[in-house]
């Protein structure tokens, strides 16, 4: 068991610890000498501009609150027109710099583009043009598409030699054969066939009923026939099969040196053509590649010059001047300007708790002088004051006025009712009393048709007392 005590462990760095620390990192010693006289002067000039700006703050908004808004609200509807006017002259002011911006800035730059890039580039084109597109189509108009249909009719030619020869050494032969010398030999085969079957069954037919011995010699005479007669078609066949072997290997062998001549001339043009095509594009190919090496060692060159003349006349100095006067002087002034803001900032936040603290202090001195002494008087004379002047003068007076309002108001009623009455009296004196009007009965003189009486429980209506009708 181990009694010793683990060290504590370290607490984790805050966050503003962390950035406390790598704010104080060792710093330069020009930071280190103008921090302190630097925040001292700032603060002391500081202090009064603060005061100064919550007091113009608190003016301004009070100045906002009662007079601004207002007068900006009236000031609305009438400098309108004035401000309609100045937007009018701006929009024109603002014309005219957009018209000299585009004089200056735009039109030189689409001058260049229309007047020196647009006729080099249709120069450039009109090159490429003469030196690359009109050669490749006089070489495809005059040369590869002749010598294309050339080749074209040179096969033609050979196709039709090649099937020519085939019809004449193999369809022709092949058909007279078949038409002169196997057609003809399967008849005389057939016609033997069907003799010898027919002779055979006349033989078996006649002679098969009795004469057993007579049958066995007749098959022996049979098949002496038709052994004769096999030998025979098979000596012919062979003949005939011979014959046709021959021809064939005839046809073959011209078929085979026709085809065998009629490949070593087509390798024999495509070699020429190759040859001539190779030459052709030999040469353009060389005549382009040396106008592009030319073109291209022409621009490299103007490159290389208009390059090393930029870099000499811009680019040099420009580096030399931010290297040895703009990062020096920018790192200086960037360490005072970092230090003099700073100052600047705990400065004003400083001087705004004073500036706080001198508005208090000003408050209460004016509410000790200026508003405890007015509540008071308000509060201890004018209200008392003010109670007694409305419960003694202005009640009774109110009371007072409020009844003659009722009784002249009940006068006019009164003198209205009269005249009322009056101008009725005379009316009924001067015209008589206005007749009643009568009521109108509902009963009579309506305009519908009369409706019968509904038939009773005895079986009468309202028809039962007319008479019936009388025939004749």
């Amino acid at each position: 068991m181990d009694l010793e005590k683990s060290p504590p462990a370290e607490p984790e760095a805050r966050p503003y610890e962390t950035k406390r620390q790598q704010d104080a990192a060792p710093e330069g010693c020009l930071a280190v000498a103008i921090r302190i006289p630097v925040r001292i002067v700032v603060f002391v000039l500081v202090v009064p501009v603060r005061m100064v700006w919550d007091a113009l703050v608190v003016g301004g908004r009070f100045l906002r609150d009662t007079v601004f808004r207002p007068l900006g609200r009236a000031v609305m509807w009438v400098l309108a027109p004035v401000g309609r006017s100045v937007v009018w002259l701006v929009e024109g002011v603002v014309l005219v710099l957009g018209w000299l911006a585009k004089l200056v800035f735009v039109w030189p730059w689409v001058g260049l583009w229309r007047y020196v890039v647009v006729p080099v580039g249709r120069g450039l084109g009109w090159l490429g043009h003469v030196l690359v597109v009109v050669p490749g189509v006089w070489l495809y108009a005059r040369v590869l598409t002749p010598l294309g249909h050339g080749i074209v009719a040179a096969l033609r030619g050979i196709g039709a030699g090649c099937a020519w020869l085939w019809r004449v050494l193999v369809v022709v032969p092949a058909g007279w054969l078949y038409a002169w010398v196997l057609a003809p030999s399967g008849r005389g085969i057939a016609w033997v066939a069907r003799g010898i079957a027919a002779g055979v069954a006349w033989l078996a037919l006649t002679l098969w009923a009795g004469i057993a011995w007579v049958g066995l010699g007749v098959w022996a005479g049979v098949t002496w026939v038709c052994r004769g007669v096999w030998a025979g078609v098979t000596w012919v066949c062979r003949g005939v099969w011979a014959g046709v072997t021959w021809v064939c290997r005839g046809v073959w062998a011209g078929v085979t040196w026709v085809c065998r001549g009629g490949w070593a001339g087509v390798v024999w043009v495509a070699r020429g053509v190759w040859a001539v095509v190779a030459w052709i594009g030999g040469g353009l190919w060389a005549g382009v590649t040396w106008v592009g090496r030319g073109v291209w060692v022409g621009v490299t060159w103007v490159a290389g010059v208009v390059g090393t003349l930029l870099r000499w006349v811009f680019v040099v100095p420009a580096v030399a001047l931010w290297r040895w006067v703009f990062v020096p002087v920018g790192r200086a002034i960037a360490v005072v300007a970092r230090e003099i803001g700073t100052a600047i900032g705990h400065a004003w936040r400083v001087a705004g708790y004073v500036s706080l603290a001198v508005g208090r202090f000003l408050g209460r001195l004016f509410r000790w002088i200026f508003v405890e002494p007015v509540r008071w008087v308000y509060k201890s004379v004018l209200t008392p004051v003010g109670h007694l002047v409305r419960d003694a003068i202005w009640r009774p007076a109110a009371e007072a006025a409020r009844s003659v309002g009722r009784a002249a108001r009940q006068a006019l009623t009164s003198a209205r009712e009269s005249a009322r009455q009056t101008r009725a009296d005379i009316r009924r004196m001067l015209f008589g009393t206005p007749p009643e009007p009568e009521p109108v009965s509902l009963a009579k003189g309506l305009r519908e048709p009369t409706v019968p009486a509904a038939r009773t429980l005895g079986g009468r209506s309202g028809h039962d007392d007319l008479s019936p009708p009388t025939r004749g």
